[in-house]
C-alpha cells in the first residue's frame, strides 16, 4: 500500500465532528503548491486559497482587485499539493454580489477547474439565498461574518465590528441563519472575543476565529503573516512565528555579496 493511501482525507462531515469532539480546528491560507505541500504535511485541519493573494502575492491595498481567473489558477496549483486537508476557496469580490446565477456559476468553478471541497463567502442575510442554492446543489460553504474585507470601503478601515449592540445582534441573528441554511463553518472576524464566544456556543457548525479570541472552535492567519513574511503591517490579532523576511532579505544580500566578491561559485559548486 502507498503512503498517499494511507492519508486520510479530511472532508466537511470530519470538520463538524471536530466541534462535537471539542477538538480545535487549524486553518491557514496558502497560494502556491510548495506552501500547501508544508501546510498539508504539517497536519493543517483547512487549507484556505484566500483572497488575501491580493495583498500579500500580487501587492494590492486591498483584495478587492482580485478576479475569478486569479483565483482559479492559484486554487488550482494548491490543490496539486494538497493530499489530507479540507481546500476550500475564496469568492473574490464581485464573483457572487451581481446575481444567484453568477454566484453559482462561479463557486461552481472553484469545484471543477481548481478541484476545491468548498468555497468561502463573505455576508449575512443577504447571502442565504446563494448560500442555500450552493449547498442544495451539493457545493459546501463556508460563511464569514464579522469584518468583511471586501467591504472596506463601506467600514473606512479594517476596525472592529460588533462593538455596537445593534451590529452585535445582527451578527448573532446572521450566525444562526447561516446555520440553518447548512454552511459547515463560519469564520468570524475581528470582532469582540465575548461576543465570538456566544455566538460559538450558539451554534452547532464550528466558529473559525481571526482577531475573535480564544473561545472559537477554530483559528485561522493568513501564512504570509503568521511566518513574517508579509512585514507591511501587523495587525493585533496575528502572532507572528517566524521573521521570514529579515532572513529572506539577509539571506539575498549574502548571495549579492558572494557574487560580487567572486565568493560564489566555489569549485566545488562547478563542473569540470
Amino acid at each position: 500500500m502507498s503512503a498517499e493511501s494511507e492519508i486520510k482525507k479530511i472532508t466537511v462531515p470530519d470538520i463538524l465532528d471536530l466541534k462535537k469532539k471539542g477538538q480545535k480546528i487549524t486553518a491557514l491560507t496558502a497560494y502556491d503548491y510548495l506552501m500547501a505541500e508544508m501546510l498539508d504535511q504539517a497536519g493543517i485541519d483547512i487549507i484556505l486559497v484566500g483572497d488575501s493573494l491580493g495583498m500579500v502575492i500580487a501587492g494590492h491595498p486591498n483584495t478587492l482587485p482580485v478576479s475569478m481567473d486569479q483565483m482559479i489558477y492559484h486554487t488550482g496549483i494548491v490543490s496539486r499539493a494538497v493530499k489530507r486537508a479540507l481546500l476550500v476557496g475564496d469568492m473574490p469580490f464581485l464573483s457572487y454580489q451581481a446575481s444567484l446565477e453568477q454566484g453559482i456559476e462561479n463557486a461552481g468553478r472553484f469545484l471543477k477547474e481548481a478541484r476545491a471541497e468548498a468555497v468561502k463567502i463573505e455576508g449575512g442575510e443577504v447571502m442565504i439565498p446563494l448560500i442555500e442554492k450552493l449547498i442544495q446543489i451539493g457545493i459546501p460553504v463556508m460563511g464569514h461574518l464579522g469584518l468583511l474585507p471586501q467591504s472596506i470601503h463601506k467600514y473606512g478601515s479594517y476596525k472592529l465590528q460588533g462593538k455596537e449592540p445593534a451590529v452585535a445582534r445582527q451578527l448573532k441573528d446572521d450566525a444562526k441563519r447561516l446555520q440553518e441554511v447548512g454552511v459547515f463553518s463560519i469564520v468570524l472576524e475581528k470582532i469582540p472575543a465575548d461576543l465570538a464566544a456566544e455566538i460559538t456556543r450558539s451554534v452547532s457548525v464550528p466558529t473559525i476565529g481571526i482577531g475573535a479570541g480564544p473561545h472559537c472552535d477554530g483559528q485561522i492567519l493568513v501564512s504570509h503573516d503568521m511566518l513574517g513574511i508579509y512585514d507591511r503591517f501587523k495587525p493585533r490579532f496575528v502572532r507572528r512565528y517566524a521573521n521570514l523576511a529579515q532572513q529572506m532579505r539577509e539571506a539575498f544580500q549574502k548571495y549579492l555579496q558572494d557574487v560580487r566578491s567572486g565568493k560564489f561559485p566555489s569549485d566545488e559548486e562547478s563542473f569540470k
